[in-house]
């Protein structure tokens, strides 16, 4: 988003936001702008947990207006941010975090599931930005999407998942290039281990915590507002110079893989 007076609404779309990470971005705009934001949230049903999240919104000041869509649908992107321009009178930002996984070997992977991937995954965030670009050029405005780790380096099991999420990582940095000179910053974040509601289950289990944690460098596994807090550092004024990156918020595990060679000396 460009810098905008005290007074100016600041007007965003974000994608799966019932829950998790979506749902964090949303919470972490609400409280960095308060009345000033207009935002519209989307799930692929306007269930209770989007209506629970709107809620929230509207506690901090903001105005909302709840959207639905199953994004393997083509026709239902340019829908979405239609529909979300309309009520907020043009849009500043737009963060694509909407997304499916689906962990199969690439051997016996079903390409109807592949499809699906590469099209919520992928084909749907260039609609909807394809679908953005008017208003976000007109605001001088950013674009936000989540990829993932698995998209960064070869994840086993998780042959279509990565493929789509390093589809999406490539098509920001090429939406980068290709909207800079529009005025329109475009960049992705990449999380690796998560702890939300998603993924709650996996870290009831006090041995699997312990040790994901032991394996990140940093000591944890991420929280789905340390994702927020970089989406909306992105969308903000004090990223105004950065295009086309990718952020991989994983607390050092990707890189971590020399480190984990058996004999070599520790630094701590």
């Amino acid at each position: 988003m460009s810098p905008t007076s005290e007074e100016a609404p600041v007007r965003l779309l974000v994608t799966g936001a019932s829950r998790g990470i979506g749902a964090a971005i949303a919470l972490k705009l609400g409280r960095q702008h308060g009345a000033r934001l207009r935002i519209a949230i989307a799930g692929r049903s306007t269930g209770e947990a989007l209506a629970g999240v709107a809620a929230e919104l509207r506690g901090l000041g903001a105005e909302v207006t709840t959207l639905a869509g199953d994004l393997a649908d083509a026709l239902v992107p340019e829908r979405l941010v239609a529909e979300a321009s309309a009520f907020c009178g043009g849009l500043d930002g737009v963060v694509a975090n909407a997304g499916i996984t689906g962990p199969a070997p690439l051997a016996t992977l079903d390409p109807a599931e592949w499809d699906r991937l590469f099209a919520v995954n992928a084909r749907s965030v260039w609609l909807m930005a394809k679908a953005a670009y008017p208003h976000l050029a007109a605001s001088r405005g950013a674009f936000v999407a989540v990829a993932s780790a698995s998209g960064m380096a070869p994840h086993p099991g998780m042959g279509a998942y990565s493929a789509s999420k390093a589809a999406l990582i490539m098509l920001c940095r090429q939406l980068g290039q290709e909207w800079a000179p529009a005025g329109i910053r475009v960049n992705s974040v990449s999380p690796g281990m998560i702890r939300t509601t998603l993924t709650e289950a996996i870290y009831r289990n006090p041995e699997v915590a312990a040790e994901r944690n032991r394996i990140v460098p940093l000591g944890r596994v991420g929280e789905a507002e340390d994702v927020a807090g970089t989406v909306a550092f992105l969308l903000g004024p004090d990223a105004g110079f950065i295009v086309g990156q990718n952020i991989c918020m994983d607390g050092g595990y990707t890189e971590s893989a020399l480190g984990r060679i058996p004999g070599l000396p520790r630094s701590a």
